[in-house]
């Protein structure tokens, strides 16, 4: 292949491609909508005898079309294809050749993986898009809830007030197509886990709450497009890609790991790009910016940390809120107002999305400690249990907690 970027050599219409809902067939004049692409390739095997191998596996099938369409106009097909003999034991008048094209051709390889990085191109910059919109308006699914701002916002709260969670906001692409997808799903009465339908929609409330159907079923491709994973490999979900992972590690369990020597691992600071080989250097660093984190287990250290990661990285005071223009302005604010010695208000960052780390790989989530599991000499192990006073059990239910949660419960339910 003369050039190294088929793209740029057969660019294949530009802009029109983008814009028309159309497919051409390679040798002929007719057409099919790119939806019905099936359509298409059935017609090209049939009339042309030509068949295109793992076409699951092309990123922009209009694209991929388009490019042969004009080879095939330059070159004979068998320049090309393989050349497949049907009926070879039978008369001449009665053989048949198919043609077959696939990526063992080094040009049809090096096209298909052209068109997957650009297409991984546009999905990331499509993401970056959606993760500074501010401009987002969407109304919750479950209850009368209106949003505008971020995407995140309203994910964020279907998850938290109505355990709906589709995943994080940065895994996601597309996002109001795929909150238009599950919204037409329910005004369709179905169910979006199971995908039944009902004949009312409080027969499909009680359903998904009753079911614990308040989920998207990860076996549906329809899925597929919005999250970022299935860009990375295309053709493969993430359970595939998932899969091969976890038969990569059992193949490897019985590998020699003797001469295995751990390297020291960095861990950066909260504020800075301090790093330290070692967690003492890097806790007496950051001592010195923010106290000490007393009475708080792992798990809230991770939601802390995660917490300060993601204000810092948007480079937003996490005590005042005041957003700046970059890091070292944000620090030196902090500095000089003493925000970076309070810790943040528990409400902001107490909340289940702050479980994931803001950076992949955070050394520094690696070496926190549990405070609850320290138990210091002067408390004792035994804890007593007092039992409640049962002589009258009618005021005990009276005024048991039990009713104030039970209570609580159902307005939660019927919030949905």
């Amino acid at each position: 292949v003369q050039s190294t970027h088929l793209l740029n050599k057969y660019p294949g219409g530009g802009a029109a491609v983008e814009s028309c809902p159309y497919v051409p067939c390679i040798f002929c004049e007719e057409c099919y909508l790119l939806a019905e692409q099936n359509q298409l390739l059935k017609h090209m095997i049939i009339e042309h005898k030509l068949v295109i191998a793992d076409m699951k596996l092309v990123a922009d099938f209009r694209r991929y079309i388009l490019y042969w369409k004009k080879r095939f106009a330059e070159q004979p097909i068998t320049d090309f294809c393989s050349v497949i003999k049907t009926n070879s034991e039978a008369p001449l008048e009665e053989q048949d050749n198919y043609f077959l094209l696939c990526d063992v051709l080094p040009e049809d390889r090096l096209l298909r993986e052209q068109l997957q990085q650009k297409r991984l191109r546009e999905i990331l910059e499509q993401q970056q898009r959606e993760r500074y919109d501010i401009s987002f308006h969407s109304m919750c699914m479950f209850c009368d809830q209106e949003f505008t701002g971020n995407r995140s916002v309203v994910l964020n709260h279907m998850a938290r007030e109505h355990d709906f969670n589709i995943g994080l906001p940065d895994n996601i692409v597309n996002c109001c197509e795929f909150l238009a997808v599950l919204q037409k799903k329910l005004d369709n009465l179905q169910c979006l886990y199971c995908e039944k339908v009902f004949r009312d929609k409080n027969t499909l409330k009680d359903h998904m709450r009753k079911k614990q159907h308040r989920r998207i079923n990860a076996k549906n491709k329809e899925y597929d497009k919005f999250y970022i994973i299935n860009y990375l490999e295309f053709g493969k979900s993430w359970e595939e890609v998932q899969s091969e992972d976890d038969r990569e590690l059992l193949d490897n369990l019985e590998e020699d790991w003797s001469d295995w020597e751990e390297h020291p691992v960095c861990a950066v600071c909260l504020f800075c790009e301090q790093q330290a080989d070692t967690t003492e250097k890097l806790y007496l660093h950051i001592a010195c910016l923010l106290p000490s984190l007393p009475g708080l287990n792992f798990y809230q250290q991770v939601k802390l940390v995660n917490f300060v990661r993601r204000e810092i990285h948007h480079c937003r005071c996490y005590n005042c809120q005041e957003k700046f223009q970059s890091k070292g302005e944000l620090i030196s604010h902090m500095e000089e107002t003493k925000h970076i010695t309070l810790l943040p208000a528990r409400s902001t960052w107490d909340q289940p999305q702050y479980y994931f780390p803001t950076y992949e790989n955070d050394t520094l989530l690696c070496t926190l400690s549990d405070s609850e599991d320290l138990i210091t000499e002067d408390q004792s192990e035994d804890i007593p249990v007092v039992s409640e006073d049962i002589s009258n059990l009618k005021a005990l239910k009276q005024s048991s907690v039990l009713n104030q949660l039970l209570s609580e419960e159902n307005k939660s339910q019927e919030k949905f």
